[in-house]
């Protein structure tokens, strides 16, 4: 039993990140290890958490030990930590990156803005309350825009205004959503939310209804789904690149909100609902994966390519999410995991380009340092995000087509047809950066550093993907699982439901 340690996520970068710009604001070195220490230990933590609810059902923390609908509630179950240990790898792979590179040193609080990010990431992973859900939100939208312009620049500027400005849009219409559910259930606890909504008279179900439309276009607004993925390329490219790699977990943030109320609050079986949710949701998610691609074959600079491919995986995630079925479900977050690594890895290759060369056009330019160690690189990754064998990319898609046979023509065209079309992309721009380059002249920085820590964190993103495709019979077992689980949340709901005790949080 870990009652107590399910804060810890919220709470340890919480207090780390104002104890670093209090006392260690002009000592960087402090302030890396700090941040990496806190890091570690919350990989720890989200590791000994995921253990616990593997061998244990839904836990609940209850701050002050008010019990739901009234008390503030985190609930860890096997989703939300294995969500924690996503987050946790890819932040200390970002922060290796970031030390090696010294990203930090570009501009100030760099790493109590990480931290403060880390916090309302693992708290939107963990809330069992929508008006925190979007509380968490808000300390994203908060700290990610910090981290979206730092280092400063125009460009990076424009695009950060644009980037806030989408998210203020959608933390309004989020406003208006929870105002409408609170207005008909009188709560906002989702776990008393999955009971009330089932038990609405007629009457009520079209306010619900219209409050499940608004809450999906909040979701899908974070997590770049047609129509509302504009915002993306021109924000993750423009970002700097260990922050675009973190921003790798912020569109799974958007896809495990959905996968949450779907499957809590507003299940297909539900009278109210219907199979409204997955109407609209199919077609957006094959649009979403067509356009990553076809942006993928059209890009002009290397980290547009890089965003275009976390919209096309998306697109692949959202096509599992709107079948409603454990198997799936499961596919679905086989290749969340696969996708968030892999696009991690994209966008700092992206960065070691762009930092080689200058820029980050994919136009044919001289050489540069370390050109051989960065293609290897970029091949293995293009591979994984393209989904060729042997990588995880490969895996995951096959199970999610695999997961899909009931409409099989339509999915599996789109799914294979976007597959060519980003094997291509991805060609024609390795081509371009590293085999056109030798007849353009000499390396243009031949004693750029080696940097070796960032290649460390690079390859241990990419080790992840080979661990993904190595163990993925274990991994898909613990899955169907955990989105049994999800489909059937009566142990979710009923640890909401028991009375506060000693042994939970006060």
């Amino acid at each position: 039993m870990m009652h107590h340690w399910i804060i810890v996520p919220v709470a340890l970068p919480a207090i780390l990140a104002p104890l670093i710009i209090l006392t260690m604001r002009y000592d960087l070195t402090l302030q890396r290890v700090f941040a990496l220490a806190g890091t570690l230990a919350l990989l720890a933590v989200a590791g000994a958490l995921m253990w616990s609810s593997t061998t244990t059902p839904a836990e609940v923390y209850r701050l002050g030990n008010w019990p739901a609908p009234f008390g503030i509630v985190l609930v860890l179950d096997r989703l939300s930590a294995l969500m924690l240990v996503l987050t946790a790898l890819l932040a200390l792979a970002v922060q290796l990156y970031v030390i090696a590179t010294d990203w930090d040193v570009r501009g100030r609080h760099f790493h109590a803005l990480f931290l403060f990010q880390l916090m309302g990431i693992n708290g939107a992973f963990l809330t069992g309350d929508a008006f925190n859900l979007f509380v968490f939100f808000e300390v994203l939208l908060i700290a990610s825009y910090g981290l979206m312009i730092h280092g400063a620049g125009k460009d990076r500027l424009r695009a950060g205004v644009q980037y806030i400005a989408f998210n203020l849009v959608a933390s309004t219409l989020f406003l208006f959503a929870l105002a409408t559910v609170y207005g008909v259930t009188g709560t906002l606890n989702m776990a008393d939310l999955a009971i009330k909504v089932a038990a609405l008279p007629e009457g009520d179900a079209g306010l619900i209804r219209a409050a499940a439309i608004l809450m999906l276009a909040v979701f899908a607004i974070k997590g770049a789904l047609v129509p509302l993925q504009f915002w993306l390329p021109g924000t993750y490219a423009n970002a700097p690149g260990p922050v675009a790699a973190l921003f790798a977990i912020m569109t799974k943030v958007g896809a495990y909100a959905i996968l949450r109320t779907t499957t809590l609050i507003f299940p297909p079986e539900t009278a109210a609902i219907g199979s409204m949710v997955a109407d609209l949701m199919l077609p957006a998610a094959l649009i979403t994966l067509a356009v990553g691609a076809i942006g993928i074959l059209g890009a002009t600079t290397l980290p547009r390519l890089a965003a275009f491919a976390g919209i096309a995986s998306m697109g692949t995630i959202f096509i599992a999410f709107s079948a409603f079925t454990p198997q799936a479900t499961a596919a679905a977050l086989y290749y969340m995991m696969h996708s968030t690594l892999a696009a991690a890895a994209i966008f700092l290759i992206a960065d070691l380009v762009t930092d080689r060369r200058g820029n980050g056009l994919l136009t044919a330019q001289p050489r540069f340092a370390q050109q051989g160690l960065i293609a290897g690189l970029f091949f293995a990754n293009a591979i994984a995000l393209a989904g060729m064998p042997p990588l995880s990319g490969f895996i995951g898609k096959l199970l999610v087509m695999d997961a899909l046979r009931d409409n099989a023509a339509l999915i599996w065209t789109v799914i294979l047809v976007s597959s060519f079309f980003m094997v291509l992309g991805f060609g024609r721009a390795g081509s371009v950066l590293f085999w056109k380059s030798h007849a353009v002249g000499e390396p243009a920085d031949p004693h750029h550093s080696a940097e070796p820590l960032a290649f460390v964190a690079i390859g241990g993103l990419l080790a992840g993907l080979v661990g993904l495709t190595v163990f993925a019979g274990p991994i898909m077992g613990w899955l169907e699982v955990t989105a049994a689980a999800l489909h059937a949340p009566d142990a979710y709901i009923t640890a909401n439901q028991l009375p506060p005790n000693t042994t939970e949080g006060n």
